[in-house]
């Protein structure tokens, strides 16, 4: 057994390095000990008599403490494997990040030209589009059923056995605020113009969305009825500064699989705009209007 003294202005540390083998220099309270194990004890300096000499310690009590020590090897697994780890995150993040990305700009997008932008505010002009629709519940994120209805449809659930793309976004029609909606998936251009087949199903049916002018707002996050509630309400704030005036509903519209995290989402509100709204004249075009891209 091999004593260290170690001093200091303020105590006195004596660092004893036991063998497992010698029982007898083991503390009785601490019965066994890892061999890989320090045993220190501290004498502050007000109440040392003497240290290794023999002489005892006059009034005071030592304090035990133990410290794990870690070898060079074991050290070096350990650095290794927080580096695998942390590698291993960010790929799979990057991954994650880069799939919905891919997934999103890969499916065909309903058509719009920007009229007016003001940060995640814009005003757009959208044609006629025709819908695959069916009844949903907005928080229910398409688990009530809903989705597979549309989605199995579009791989042939139809009059036409035919399998049609999937496309961007999905819309859900109603009542803002309240779960209970419409859900909508956007028919492809090329299908709509030749017409799309009547579906199979009950409670799925085609129906056509009139184009105009809306009021948009753009935002991330998990959409379901309260996040939706609350664009609304900035939605209709914007809308008051800039002199639009809406109708009374509103509709939701996402465009990312299930599987993208919240923080990438594309969600969006829309309130379509009344026709002696200022938006909607001739000429009021804050800039010049383009083809919108999905991204």
């Amino acid at each position: 057994m091999a004593s260290k003294l170690v001093r200091s202005s303020q105590a006195i540390m004596i660092t004893r390095s036991i063998s497992p083998l010698d029982s007898s220099d083991w503390p009785s309270s601490i019965p066994h000990l890892p061999s890989d194990f320090e045993f220190q004890t501290t004498f502050p300096m007000a109440g040392l008599a003497a240290v290794n000499g023999g002489m005892g310690v006059a009034s005071r009590v030592p304090t035990v403490m133990s410290k794990r020590k870690f070898n060079t090897m074991e050290l070096g697994r350990m650095k290794r494997a927080m580096i695998y780890i942390t590698g291993f995150l960010g790929v799979a993040l990057v991954g994650t990040v880069a799939l919905a990305m891919a997934t999103r700009a890969g499916y065909e997008s309903a058509e719009y030209k920007v009229i007016s932008s003001d940060g995640s505010f814009e005003v757009r002009e959208y044609p006629d589009l025709m819908l695959v629709a069916t009844d949903s519940k907005m928080d229910s994120q398409g688990r009530d059923g809903s989705f597979m209805r549309l989605f199995q449809y579009i791989s042939g659930a139809n009059e036409a056995d035919q399998k049609i793309a999937m496309t961007t976004p999905v819309f859900m029609e109603g009542e803002i605020g309240k779960s209970d909606v419409s859900m909508g998936f956007v028919m492809p251009k090329e299908v709509a113009a030749e017409g799309a087949p009547d579906p199979k199903a009950e409670g799925v049916k085609l129906r056509e969305r009139k184009g105009g002018r809306f009021a948009v707002i753009r935002f991330p996050g998990k959409l379901d009825s309260k996040l939706a509630k609350e664009k609304e309400t900035e939605l209709r704030e914007w809308m008051k500064s800039q002199g639009l005036e809406g109708q009374e509903s509103a509709e939701a519209a996402g465009y990312d699989p299930p599987f993208t995290p919240a923080a990438l989402r594309r969600n969006e509100i829309l309130i379509r705009l009344k026709m002696s709204s200022k938006g909607t004249e001739t000429g009021k075009s804050e800039t010049d209007s383009e083809t919108a891209t999905d991204s």
